[in-house]
């Protein structure tokens, strides 16, 4: 009876020891498959990138389009009357117009805002009839990056504001009215210099700038009749303006004029002592 007796009680025993290890590695497994906690900012990040992504997809693509155009023409005033006829049909307007001459070339040079829905048929209209270009340059710059980190700023020295303006109504001392006007005072500046931004990149969005040069070339007897008189008064310019230089430097070293003649005085006056002894 005793021997069946510590018999059952050492099978308890190992019975109770399987049971604890089996547990002891099933914590142990449980350890190992919990996955570590995330870094303190990394929720903070993933904010910022959440807002920045939900704030570009309610902003339409901000796009900075530039264009740059020279060639040859047959004639300067059927070009120019093409190139207005883009203009208005294209809702566009002509900011800068000039033309001139030189020796064998007769050109004109266009500076052109157009609606930036517009950027592209303005150019195919303006290219009509063109054989080839000299110069053709386009480019689209992105912008929208950097018109949402505008935004944000604006709104978040906008709301700076407001927390200052209810401050200033509960403030009773003079020191801290004075200092709280001031601190209103440089955020509205730094608002109003991002509005300034905001409007900028806004109007370089919305209007397009193109360039347009085109010339005519004329013969060389043509450029000699046109720039003749032109050429002789440039050498008349020319000449006074190398009398001119030649008596400004004259005036400039008048120190050293000067020392010369004095130099030169003494030195005849003490020539003239020797010949007398």
């Amino acid at each position: 009876m005793r021997q069946l007796f510590f018999l059952s009680l050492i099978v308890l025993i190992f019975s109770g020891c399987s049971k604890s290890e089996a547990y002891s590695k099933d914590i142990a497994v449980s350890a190992v498959m919990v996955p570590p906690p995330p870094p303190a900012g990394a929720s903070e990040s993933n904010k910022k990138d959440q807002d920045l992504n939900e704030s570009s997809s309610e902003i339409p693509k901000k796009i900075i389009k530039q264009g740059s155009l020279r060639f040859q023409t047959d004639n300067l005033e059927n070009t120019f009357n093409q190139i207005q006829k883009a203009v208005l049909d294209n809702k566009a307007r002509i900011v800068n117009d000039s033309e001139g001459k030189d020796y064998n070339s007769v050109y004109r040079s266009l500076t052109v805002k157009v609606p930036s829905q517009n950027f592209d048929r303005f150019i195919n209209n303006v290219s009509k009839g063109v054989s080839y270009f000299e110069v053709k340059n386009i480019s689209a710059e992105d912008v929208t990056e950097q018109f949402i980190d505008l935004t944000s700023r604006l709104n978040t020295k906008k709301k700076l504001e407001e927390r200052y303006l209810q401050i200033l109504q509960k403030a009773t001392k003079v020191s801290e009215i004075l200092e709280i006007e001031k601190q209103i005072s440089a955020i509205r500046e730094e608002i109003e210099s991002k509005e300034g931004q905001l409007k900028y990149l806004e109007s370089r969005v919305s209007e397009s700038t193109v360039t347009i040069d085109f010339y005519k070339t004329v013969a060389e007897k043509e450029g000699v009749k046109i720039s003749y008189g032109s050429k002789l008064w440039a050498a008349v310019k020319s000449g006074f303006f190398s009398l001119s230089d030649f008596l400004i430097s004259l005036i400039s070293v008048w120190p050293f004029v000067i020392i010369f003649f004095v130099l030169a005085y003494f030195i005849r006056k003490r020539l003239k002592r020797r010949k007398k002894e």
